[in-house]
């Protein structure tokens, strides 16, 4: 039995074409397609027709592929970018319209729950109390538990696309008093988050997504063709560094930086200082850097759980309204 997963994030369209024969979910074929959506859509801002047309266009050429690779319709979602839009709904349903695939809307909190639950399969129960953080282009997932899924989630908008848009999108570098203000951003919607962590007192700390993964990568961490398996550590005192580095630079020149790649390189310098305050104010020395997020928890949810859960999260893509980007929410997680 081979499914698929289609990730509509902030920069692109992602799909995952995974064997699922004895409960694991191996990957057999990856693409993806960048549309960096968030370059075009400001927060809270409409996402514009040619963007959509665009998204369609990407939607449907993944869904051919995973057909082409023997997976059922894939599990499509959208992100914070999507997740966050006023005309949600009309690009949902123009997917639909153009692609016959169900594009759905995940709360950022069911973001964080699916998450934790791939950091916790692949770091194992010898792991511990877990905490994790993700760093999206449109918001902060961080999450803490014992078992298989969290106690608590958070979903936080300080993504390091959001954050780029809003602090420095006229200075390139910045100004020391910008990165100040961020970071003055960033302590404040942190704080209720990360005293929970620290009073948690979690075993181990794990940290996913690209711009986590890009950013061990300056800190010293193994490339990426030593495969998934190599051991991957983010120190803070390294991402301290890290973020004095990225700080120093104009975009141009931190994407000649080991790790960072030219798309993602405007927002680097956010998703440190977002990486590194989060870890300092929550009191975690380092982290392993996993692998899996947010489409391997899918995978695994839907194989664990069976469609009908997912059934029940695509629903509240039509039943919820865009969330406000400014207030700190905190929920039990779903099971």
């Amino acid at each position: 039995m081979r499914i698929s997963v289609v990730d509509v994030g902030s920069n692109t369209v992602r799909l995952v074409v995974a064997d699922a024969a004895g409960g694991v979910p191996l990957p057999v074929h990856t693409a993806k397609w960048r549309l960096r959506l968030s370059e075009r859509v400001a927060p809270g801002q409409d996402i514009p027709q040619e963007a959509v047309e665009r998204l369609v266009d990407a939607v449907g050429e993944a869904s051919g592929t995973a057909a082409r690779w023997g997976a059922a319709g894939p599990l499509a979602f959208a992100t914070a970018v999507v997740r966050g839009a006023p005309n949600r709904l009309q690009v949902l349903r123009a997917v639909r319209a153009g692609t016959g695939v169900d594009l759905c809307t995940l709360p950022g909190e069911v973001e964080a729950e699916l998450t934790f639950l791939a950091a916790r399969r692949w770091a194992g129960w010898r792991s511990g109390p877990l905490a994790l953080l993700d760093i999206g282009g449109g918001s902060l997932e961080v999450a803490f538990g014992r078992g298989r899924l969290p106690d608590f989630v958070a979903s936080l908008p300080l993504g390091a696309g959001r954050l780029t848009h809003e602090f420095f999108a006229d200075e390139d570098p910045p100004s020391p008093e910008r990165l100040k203000a961020l970071r003055r951003r960033v302590r404040h919607q942190l704080r209720d988050v990360a005293a929970r962590i620290r009073w948690e007192g979690p075993r181990t700390a794990v940290v996913t997504s690209r711009t986590f993964q890009q950013l061990g990568r300056l800190c010293g961490a193994a490339p990426g063709r030593h495969g998934p398996f190599a051991e991957r550590r983010l120190d803070r005192p390294a991402l301290r560094r890290a973020v004095d580095r990225l700080a120093a630079l104009p975009a141009a020149e931190r994407a000649l930086l080991p790790g960072i790649s030219a798309p993602r390189a405007a927002q680097s310098l956010a998703g440190a200082v977002v990486g590194h305050t989060a870890m300092k104010l929550s009191g975690l020395k380092s982290a392993d850097v996993c692998p899996w997020a947010i489409r391997e928890g899918v995978l695994l949810r839907h194989l664990e759980d069976g469609p009908s859960w997912w059934a029940q999260v695509s629903r509240l893509s039509e039943d919820a309204a865009p969330p406000d980007p400014v207030p700190l929410r905190i929920a039990a997680a779903t099971r």
